[in-house]
């Protein structure tokens, strides 16, 4: 008797009756590709594009009839250059008003060129205020956005008792010194007026720390910011050598033909190609050139400042011809400081340079360094070899500054003579201040704590102290936090310059361009890195999250092809019930 036995139905599985072959791509999953945006939401992109054209549009229009509104009647009565500027300065007040982000980049570009449209266009002591067109109206708009996203103005908050402390001795010296001296003093001489520029010049642009930090928004904003330092560095950096060819050559005269003093004075008859004011007398081995700036000790500050500013770009960017840029830029600014007879540069633009060497850790990357070094250092050696006699007179020069006048003498003896004024109101906000002597008599103090000793008193430059030595603490624990090395490395570059110019104290620096706007900005943007490393750690595990599934499957089915043991085909299971049926059918 033959069993007739029911035969188990094979499992219903697609992928065991048809196999693929092993080498055919798995298939993309829905999930992994982003729907198309609907009819609806395409139809609201253009109108808010539109929205968006009409609304510059009319900005635009309304700048334009405004402007030329205020620009007629001024060229009557002072010229078509002074037309000119107030009809450009009349629509950039009006469209930083509306565009706060893009008047703040605006405001770093023109910042450097700021001393050469002056002079280009005619000395006017409003046209070296233009900058603040840019910046005031930025501040204003990025407070507005500020209350509008509900987001915090007062950044750092842990800051602010500092600043509150400054500001009450600022407002005692306002009141019991400017305005004993508004009463009492010179009629001709306008003490509170000059106060009250006093105090901008010493805090105008301490809000910067909150524009810089609501600025830089991400990693993109931060590498931008970076690159267009590079860029401007480089830019002014080739201006100011074209400068020193064509006084070498004789086709700008500068000092040379003076006589007497005038042979070791800057002057503005003397101006050539770019910038302000200098001194070009080769026979008496003395050259002051002031680059793109007013004056050369502020080309000299510029040239320190971005020593540290533009080192990041040359070690830091992931992008290798930006990386290229600061290596050009960092070579550009020592042959500017050597060439632009600018002592302060000379010395300190390479110690600046070797202690970010140092201090950020490069010296020990030799992928990097290495050959960053042997250009360089083949570069700069060829140069000093064909111009050695520049090089001669530039150090003689140094050392001779040194003997005659030591730094370190000359700052005691500063403080020596602030501490025998007024020590506890000071004289006055705005009464060492070069800024303010057209509204009265100011002293020349070439040391800057000795300068706010003098006008804000013992107390006041205490109080000083505090908020920038709070700020540098509070700069040191940002960077520090951040784990990202190549952010890292941007903030501890720029935290040695917030470092450096919280304690210098020779010269004035943070009274004046280019300083006294980079120290607080790059504080900002110091303060700001934390998030932006928080932000790039969301994205990438969005992008992670992100991933298809289907690279997950395909990556499972090579690793049991690339195991000998699990090669073949699956061999499907039976269930309870089939197996109970068969057993049924051979009982």
């Amino acid at each position: 008797m033959v069993l007739k036995t029911r035969q188990v139905p094979k499992p219903q599985n697609s992928k065991l009756q048809n196999p693929k072959p092993r080498n055919s791509k798995p298939e993309k999953s829905i999930a992994s590709n982003p729907a198309a945006p609907s009819l609806k939401e395409r139809l609201a992109q253009k109108r808010k594009a539109a929205q968006l054209r009409k609304e510059i549009t009319n900005i635009a229009v309304f700048a334009v009839f405004f402007a030329v509104a205020v620009g007629l009647p001024l060229a009557i009565v002072g010229g078509v250059k002074i037309a000119v500027a107030a009809i450009i300065g009349v629509m950039t007040l009006v469209l930083s008003f509306k565009y706060p982000r893009l008047a703040l980049w605006g405001f770093l570009i023109y910042l450097p060129f700021g001393g050469t449209i002056t002079y280009t266009i005619g000395n006017s002591p409003l046209l070296q205020l233009a900058k603040d067109g840019l910046y005031l109206p930025a501040l204003f708009g990025m407070v507005q956005y500020c209350k509008r996203e509900k987001l915090p103005i007062l950044i750092p908050k842990s800051l602010m008792p500092a600043i509150v402390i400054l500001l009450f001795f600022c407002m005692l010296t306002l009141l019991c010194a400017n305005g004993y001296q508004e009463v009492f003093g010179d009629p001709d001489e306008k003490p509170f007026a000059m106060g009250i520029l006093g105090l901008k010049v010493l805090l105008g642009y301490l809000p910067l720390i909150v524009c810089a930090y609501y600025l830089i928004r991400n990693k993109a904003d931060l590498l931008f910011l970076t690159r267009l330092t590079t860029v401007l560095a480089i830019v002014c950096c080739g201006l100011g050598f074209v400068q020193y060819l064509l006084l070498l050559t004789g086709q700008c005269e500068g000092t040379r033909f003076e006589e007497g003093a005038d042979l070791f004075k800057a002057t503005l008859d003397a101006r050539c190609f770019v910038g302000g004011a200098l001194v070009y007398s080769p026979q008496q081995n003395i050259i002051r050139l002031p680059g793109t700036f007013v004056a050369p000790w502020q080309w000299g500050w510029f040239l320190i400042a971005n020593s540290f500013l533009v080192f990041p770009s040359a070690f830091n960017e992931p992008k290798f011809y930006w990386r290229i840029a600061g290596y050009v830029g960092l070579g550009l600014i020592f042959v500017l400081a050597v060439v632009s007879g600018q002592r302060i540069a000379l010395a300190l633009v390479p110690v600046a340079i070797v202690l970010l060497l140092l201090f950020t850790g490069q010296i020990v990357n030799f992928k990097r360094f290495i050959p960053v070094a042997v250009v360089l250092g083949v570069t700069l050696t060829g140069a000093a070899l064909n111009n050695m006699a520049t090089i001669q007179e530039r150090t003689t020069s140094f050392i001779v500054r040194w003997n005659a006048s030591p730094p370190q003498d000359f700052i005691v003896g500063q403080f020596q003579w602030a501490l025998r004024e007024n020590l506890f109101f000071g004289n006055g906000l705005g009464r060492a201040t070069n800024s303010a002597r057209a509204l009265g008599d100011t002293e020349l103090v070439e040391t800057y704590y000795p300068k706010l000793m003098y006008e804000i008193g013992v107390w006041g430059t205490l109080a000083f102290l505090a908020v920038v030595t709070v700020l540098t603490f509070l700069c040191f624990k940002a960077y520090r936090s951040v784990r990202d090395r190549s952010l890292r490395g941007y903030g501890s570059a720029f935290w040695l310059f917030v470092l450096f110019i919280s304690y210098n104290t020779y010269y004035y620096p943070l009274d004046v361009d280019p300083v006294a706007v980079y120290y607080w900005f790059f504080a900002g943007v110091v303060l700001k890195l934390p998030e932006i490393e928080k932000l790039v750690q969301r994205e990438l595990e969005q992008e992670s999250a992100a991933q298809p599934p289907a690279k997950t499957a395909a990556k499972g089915k090579m690793t049991r092809r690339s195991n000998p043991r699990q090669r073949g085909k699956p061999k499907a299971r039976q269930t309870k019930r089939q197996v109970a049926i068969v057993h049924s059918q051979n009982g």
